[in-house]
């Protein structure tokens, strides 16, 4: 994968965080192509990463032997189009990163015969700690599946869905996930502050707990609801407000919410598919 030239349409936070990683695995930078419309994202990603950075598309099109679409959703129909002759020419295989942008949509702007793999990657990834599924259409290679991995593996942990349709199902549990635990972790630090501890203390105890239940979940083989029974003891404080969730619903609401997102997540693919 190292001699691959990969190219972005697109130098924001994700893409760059996916450069990083890039690079920290051992891609060279010079076999990295940036393009963006910012000149001061460009000269960013020049001057921390040393990638090659152009406000011309085509530029990247050029010389990528692999494209990542990683515009806003709502400019991505009018980069697409502009890019489909020169991806058609070098069948080139394109990673889309855009939310709610379904392989429907991109093979109508890109053409039929496009390699796409659409990813659903999470904001972790900017600290290297992402999970993104990918779904790839019937053009792309065992290949280019392996070099599209690559590419996401480089921020997390990655994995393939068999239908396209359980992206939304993945935007509701990891794409929006992350903002489920800093409104859990927000509601503790209010609590926290309210029961007497100071702001600071609040957020220390609050972020540390949340980053060392996560580690342990991560390095058990053992279930949740195993971990979550193992911390409870009988008739102890953490029972107590164990209780106090489970009266007000708390399975109930998570329920509901994800599948509200999930919900807002196919409303959106339709939309994108109707534009």
């Amino acid at each position: 994968m190292h001699t691959q030239k990969i190219g972005f349409i697109g130098g924001g936070n994700m893409a760059a965080s996916l450069i990083s990683g890039l690079i920290a695995s051992g891609h060279p930078a010079e076999h990295i192509w940036v393009s963006d419309i910012n000149p001061d994202t460009l000269a960013s990603l020049a001057a921390n990463l040393s990638v090659n950075t152009t406000s011309d598309n085509e530029a990247v099109l050029n010389v990528a032997d692999v494209v990542v679409l990683a515009v806003k959703p709502q400019v991505l129909k009018t980069v697409a189009t502009a890019a489909a002759y020169r991806i058609q020419q070098k069948n080139l295989l394109v990673v889309s990163i855009a939310a709610g942008i379904t392989q429907k949509s991109l093979s109508l702007w890109l053409g039929a015969n496009t390699a796409i793999v659409r990813c659903m990657p999470n904001t972790p990834a900017l600290v290297r700690t992402g999970a993104t599924a990918l779904h790839a259409n019937i053009q792309v290679s065992n290949e280019q599946r392996d070099l599209a991995e690559s590419i996401l593996r480089s921020v997390g942990i990655t994995l393939w869905v068999d239908e396209e349709s359980e992206l939304d199902a993945v935007t509701a549990v990891s794409g929006s996930g992350p903002a489920y635990y800093f409104l859990l972790m927000e509601a503790m630090e209010k609590v926290a502050v309210d029961l007497g501890l100071t702001e600071t203390t609040a957020r220390l105890l609050v972020q540390q707990t949340a980053l060392g239940a996560a580690k342990i979940a991560l390095e058990s083989s053992e279930s949740p609801e195993q971990l979550r029974k193992r911390v409870t003891s009988p008739g102890g404080t953490t029972q107590r407000a164990i209780e106090t969730f489970e009266q007000g619903g708390f399975s109930g609401l998570v329920a509901r919410a994800l599948h509200a997102a999930r919900d807002r997540s196919v409303e959106m693919s339709k939309q994108s598919e109707n534009s």
